[in-house]
């Protein structure tokens, strides 16, 4: 039996720390991982909690972020509740391995705070390693500050273990400006927290010698695509499951989420649409943007897969223009979010002006004033009736402004 941890109703934790907490209260049987700036503290506080008997359970300390996966997958399979964090070029090495732990339909929890991949090397946050994993079969949810990031791991093992879904859930938080910024924390007490997620019910565990399982089977052109079609409907079904767990996260804290978050939206001209920690700052520049008259409003997917394009849509249905910001290096296309809800507006017959901006690249200061300037452009365009201002531009670049039409 693990010992008490004691907690009080408010502590002060940054994103990392709340994650950790998170993964003791749900009491994991294994976290398998390997160290990288900025998850390692996440791992690393984990371990002491194990070393100070606060845990029940197995730390495996592993040679690569490959063979932290692989241990989960085991660990999984094996019928455990198992849990891991990562960052950038980790999750880059994870890549194998996530799909072997979605088309095994094994509900792992990782936390992967949000960090730029190389080269060049950077250790600061931005969102390529989150759109790196998106079409690995995994659910994302997106927190944007420490109680989120407590709050969303904590959701995240109740979405994963349900049996409608049994799939892998990311938690996702900016590195550096979630991960390593303390704020006030309102955590649920241990009994509170281990009550909401439940005991962990193996399915088909490996070690059951009476029923053997097969996991990782070949299939080729008989069974491939009937098994991927299961995994695509288990995903695109979870948003009611999601929902359910909000819903009964609420009932429990006082605390609302929802698939898709906005602010001002109901009667905006302009929207934006971001994800991360800048969704707090563009409630700044919304506000700003209304003492000077435009009717700016913000929309952010909480729930980046399965992505919520009808709820995206319901959110812009009567929004003339929208500005979707991307933290991650287009590299040849639009960026992915804008590539998003132009599809999810596009499929529910809108037609909103589009454009995209990308910022923060490598940890880059984006200030709401930033955000200010651009909600102002997508204003020319509402007025205008049509794109004047370029498709995509990037925000706080140094040297030549650049930008595509």
């Amino acid at each position: 039996m693990a010992e008490k941890y004691e907690l009080k109703a408010k502590e002060v934790w940054d994103g990392n720390m709340a994650a950790s907490h998170a993964l003791r209260q749900a009491q994991v049987d294994v976290v398998a991982a390997y160290p990288i700036t900025p998850s390692t503290p996440i791992v690393q506080n984990y371990a002491q909690f194990l070393a100070d008997g606060y845990v029940d359970g197995e730390f495996v300390m592993v040679e690569s972020e490959h063979s932290a996966m692989s241990a989960c997958v085991g660990a999984a399979a094996a019928g455990g509740r198992v849990a891991t964090a990562t960052s950038s070029q980790g999750y880059a090495l994870m890549a194998e391995v996530l799909y072997q732990a979605s088309g095994m339909r094994l509900p792992i929890v990782m936390t992967v705070v949000n960090r730029a991949l190389a080269s060049p090397l950077n250790i600061h946050g931005d969102h390529g390693d989150l759109y790196l994993g998106r079409d690995a079969g995994w659910i994302h949810l997106i927190a944007n500050n420490p109680q989120e990031a407590y709050d969303m791991t904590l959701c995240a093992f109740k979405v994963a273990e349900d049996s409608r879904v049994r799939l892998p859930v990311t938690t996702n938080q900016d590195g550096f400006l979630v991960s390593h910024t303390a704020q006030v924390v309102e955590p649920l007490q241990d009994e509170d927290a281990y009550n909401f997620i439940g005991d962990y019910k193996a399915v088909n565990p490996m070690l059951d010698t009476k029923n053997p399982q097969t996991y990782g089977a070949q299939t080729e052109e008989e069974w491939h695509f009937e098994f991927k079609a299961s995994q695509h409907k288990a995903l695109m079904e979870s948003p009611k499951v999601i929902d359910e767990v909000f819903e009964a996260f609420e009932k429990l804290t006082g605390r609302k989420y929802n698939r898709v978050e906005s602010y001002k939206i109901e009667d905006a001209d302009v929207a934006i649409v971001v994800m991360g920690s800048a969704y707090e700052t563009a409630m700044v520049a919304v506000d700003k943007a209304r003492e000077e008259g435009i009717k700016a409003g913000l929309v952010m997917p909480r729930s980046f897969r399965p992505f919520p394009y009808n709820e995206i849509a319901q959110k812009l249905k009567n929004v003339k223009a929208v500005a979707a910001l991307d933290r991650s290096a287009p590299m040849g296309a639009m960026g992915t979010l804008f590539n998003e809800v132009a599809g999810a507006l596009n499929a529910n017959g809108q037609s909103a002006i589009m454009t995209n901006y990308i910022y923060g690249l490598g940890g880059r200061d984006t200030t709401a004033s930033h955000i200010l300037e651009v909600i102002k452009e997508a204003n020319e365009n509402a007025k205008a009736g049509k794109r004047v201002t370029d498709l995509q531009g990037f925000i706080n670049l140094r040297g030549p402004e650049l930008s595509f039409n």
